[in-house]
Formats: structure tokens, sequence, C-alpha cells
């Protein structure tokens, strides 16, 4: 549990933060980037935090990724002025309007991978002015996640019609998430690369500079190609969750957010606790082993999960920990687990020291 300053003890469930563990991460992916050549522009949605953004540019990274008009808004607010939408906005009514107010207070791209697309972007910022902000748009590719992105051979159709709108190229980009499978980092890496090599070259073929070649993901950020992509876009790397331990990307002794749960009930191999889907999240990909995992007992899973119940069972010969004690629980899908609270708890060697604010929570639009 954590204690507080002045030596009290916070109410079980709530997610905490360890100071320390957070730096170190921080500090091993911005170095990972420097060895790479490539520019770090982290996606901002795993933590939604002003104060973790704020240590992230800290440590070199050149801007921030989100995913929504919201998230953006946030962070500019918070004084972050280069922001990347990498998410094919489909750009009308206020949303328009609210992308026109952000082009005009940080500099700007978004994703696009549509001709369509691009032409509605064009009039979201053009509307109603004669000096139109600024708007860059990078042109999404897809590289095997097969969810949105052109395909690559295409790429330089989108830019092409950006330029002919008014808007600016930056470049290309893609997400392999197919990196989130056994097996499938290194892989997903190489379809990554072969992809944005592709696009770079529709668009450099057809006079259009492409100084940007953007990617990566938590899991394949290790065997990124430098050779081809120019910027690195991984989210979870900061904090960790079960699904990057499961998968080998992590280790668990680099885990910096774990959720704090009471043993409430307790039987032969099984515990209770007070942590369910309402703050670690509900998801299970088909290659996680439960629901969540323990960071003092590896051997057990989650195998139940409710709104406020979590069923832990342990191994035959282990010993259920007894009714009160407080558990740190590793949740499955960090960004949702912090999509769901308020504030996170930062701890500096057991010790809490700060709380906060998740700014960006619910930023959906």
């Amino acid at each position: 549990m954590t204690t507080r300053d002045d030596g009290g003890v916070r109410d079980t469930p709530y997610l905490v933060v360890d100071e320390h563990q957070l730096e170190s991460n921080l500090a091993a992916m911005a170095s990972h980037a420097a060895t790479l050549g490539v520019a770090l522009r982290p996606h901002a949605k795993t933590h939604k935090t002003p104060e973790i953004a704020a240590r992230q540019l800290a440590h070199g990274a050149v801007g921030l990724t989100v995913a929504t008009v919201g998230e953006a808004e946030v962070f500019a607010d918070a004084g972050v002025d280069d922001i990347f939408i990498a998410y094919p906005l489909w750009a009308v009514g206020l949303r328009a309007a609210r992308l026109r107010g952000l082009a005009g207070r940080v500099r700007l791209r978004v994703g696009a991978d549509s001709v369509d697309g691009v032409r509605m972007l064009a009039a979201a910022v053009h509307a109603g002015s004669d000096s139109a902000p600024p708007l860059a748009i990078a042109v999404e590719v897809d590289s095997g996640h097969h969810r949105s992105g052109i395909s690559p051979e295409r790429a330089a159709e989108v830019a092409a019609t950006a330029l002919e709108a008014g808007l600016l190229v930056d470049g290309v980009f893609t997400f392999p998430g197919h990196s989130y499978g056994s097996g499938a980092a290194t892989p997903a890496a190489g379809d990554e690369a072969a992809a944005l090599a592709t696009a770079r070259d529709a668009l450099v073929a057809a006079g259009i500079p492409c100084p940007v070649v953007s990617g990566g993901s938590t899991p394949s950020a290790r065997a990124a190609d430098g050779g081809v992509l120019t910027e690195l876009r991984p989210g979870v790397y900061l904090f960790g969750d079960a699904q990057q331990w499961e998968l080998g990307t992590i280790e668990p002794a680099t885990i910096a957010l774990t959720a704090r749960a009471t043993v409430v009930s307790r039987r032969e191999n099984v515990a209770i606790v007070d942590a369910g889907s309402k703050i670690l999240g509900a998801d299970r990909a088909a290659y996680a082993s439960g629901y969540g995992r323990l960071l003092d007992h590896p051997d057990a899973r989650i195998t139940a999960l409710s709104e406020h119940h979590a069923t832990i069972t342990f191994s035959a010969d282990a010993i259920v920990p007894p009714l009160g004690t407080v558990l740190r629980v590793v949740p499955n899908h960090v960004c949702n687990a912090v999509n769901l609270v308020d504030d996170l708890i930062v701890e500096r060697e057991g010790v809490e020291v700060a709380a906060w604010a998740v700014a960006a929570r619910g930023a959906n639009t």
C-alpha cells in the first residue's frame, strides 16, 4: 500500500506510478531512439497526463502523438506545441472548428488515408478565413494490421491531393498493430519498414518530399528499422502492462504502473480483490493467460473479472495472501486502466509524493 506524507493510507483500489521506474523507462526508450537515429514522438493516449508529457519532452521527445482532437486540446493547453493526431479524422461540424483552432495554436499534423478525408481537412482549416492556419498531414498506410491506412503504393495520391488543397505534407506513417502477438514483433517491424519504404518512394517518385517516415509500437520498437523510419511512436513503454509482460517485450521488474487492491475474500488457492473491470479494464487478448497478473506473485493469474471483483487463482502450493493484504496488480492493457481513473498516485520508495490528474481522461472526440 502507499503511505502518504502525512502518514495516512489510501483506500483501494487506485493506480500507482513508481516514479523511479517511470524515469528509467523514459530514459531507456529515448536512448534507443537516439541509437537508431530517429525522432521519438511517444503516444500520449497511454498516460493522458501533462506531467508525464513534460517528462517525455525533457527526455528529448520532439512532440507528442495523440488519437483525438480532445487529447490534442488538453496537451496544447498544457504547453505542448508539436502534436500529431495519428488518426484519419473526418473533420466536420464542431470537430472542424476545433481542429482549425488547434492548427492556429500548435504545429499540428493529422493522419489521412483517403482523398476525401484530405479534402475535408482542407475545408475545415480554410472555412471562413482568407488566412488559414497551417495544417500538415501524414499519409497513413497499412503495413499488415489491416485497420485504417491506404495501400503503400497509393500514398502519393493522398499526398498530392493534400498539396493541391493547400495543406502541408510531412510524409507517411503506419501502426504495426499486428506486433501484438506471440513472436510477432520482429516480423511486424519488417512489414512496417517495407510498407513505409514503398510509400516514401511513391511520394518521392511523384516529386513530393517525404521527410517524415513514422512508425512504431511498444512491441516492435526494439526491432524498428532505423534505415527506413525517421520517427518512432511507442506508447505503453513508459508503464508496461501484463500484455507486454506476456509478449516478452518487457521484464516484470520494469513495470512502472500497478493497481493497488485489497484481498476481501479468500478460499483454497483463490483470493478475491476489490479491483475489477472498472479500474483494471476488461481487455484480454487472445494470447493473454488471464485478465491481469500480480507483480509479487508471478505464477498467479486473474482468472475472472467482474465490475468490482477480481478472482486471482494461485498455484496449488502457494500461500494465498490473508484478508486485508494489499496486492500490486498489473492490468492487461494499461491504456484502458489509466482512462478509468481521475488521478495517478505517484510513489517514491513507497511514499506517496504526488497525485497527477489524468487530464485527458474521456477526451474521446
